[in-house]
């Protein structure tokens, strides 16, 4: 796969862990990775839709549900190590607040920020002792801008943009870098499920109209991000937020 203009040097032989890696942004993630040289392990809770691509590449798959924490540590303990880290999984759940529950909180805020925490603990060890790392952290144009019916799908995507930069202030010494990407509305399966479940063509439509390209992105365009915030070219880019969302809120 292509990576665009970015020449993506340093990624050969680099270990990259990956999680939601099965489907979407993070199946494009990890071809994109694959493509580029590296060595790439992916976690997702779908056996059979990581089955699919790991036919399709030469990655790894570590099946971890990332509702558990202590899982997530387990999983990463099998890795020798993470060069770079991606975080990718993240659930919605379209609903206005007065409607929400508190179990929908946690289960929001499990997968979407403290999954987070769990994988960016159990790496960091590893990256200062070598003097080199790459976190990047998927979060969403919805952090920035709120989301109509998705309060604390926002709120938890808004704790990756200040951990991150949190994360970058810490670790730039040991050569570390962490940035997170913001995308807008992408066409992915989970896009999809929405569309159908909440407005079809009337919310597509309207998705488009937010965004100054007037179309929906794609996971590749994600993806061709990644790779180069993973490069040595992207080694002075850190604690920075990034939107792959044709200019929405621009």
């Amino acid at each position: 796969m292509s990576v665009g203009i970015f020449s993506a040097t340093g990624l050969s032989g680099r270990t990259v862990f990956i999680t939601g890696g099965a489907a979407g942004i993070g199946a494009a993630i990890v071809r994109a990775m694959c493509a580029a040289g590296a060595k790439v392990i992916f976690a997702d809770i779908d056996a059979e839709k990581a089955r699919k691509v790991t036919e399709e590449t030469a990655a790894e798959f570590l099946h971890i549900d990332l509702m558990d924490l202590d899982a997530i540590a387990q999983g990463l303990s099998k890795c020798a190590h993470v060069d770079i880290l991606v975080n990718n999984a993240g659930v919605d759940q379209h609903a206005f607040f007065t409607k929400s529950r508190s179990s929908d909180w946690r289960d929001l805020l499990r997968i979407n920020l403290e999954a987070v925490f769990a994988t960016t603990l159990a790496v960091l060890p590893w990256m200062q002792e070598n003097n080199f790392g790459r976190i990047i952290n998927i979060s969403s144009e919805a952090a920035r801008q709120g989301s109509k019916g998705g309060s604390v799908y926002a709120a938890a995507k808004g704790g990756v943009l200040s951990f991150t930069k949190s994360i970058a202030r810490e670790n730039a010494r040991f050569g570390i870098t962490a940035n997170s990407i913001c995308p807008g509305p992408v066409l992915t399966p989970l896009l999809e499920t929405a569309l159908v479940n909440h407005g079809g063509d009337k919310l597509e439509a309207a998705m488009k109209d937010a965004t100054l390209m007037g179309r929906l992105g794609t996971p590749e365009e994600v993806a061709s991000l990644v790779v180069y915030l993973a490069s040595n070219e992207a080694g002075f880019i850190t604690g920075e937020t990034i939107g792959v969302s044709g200019g929405m809120g621009c």
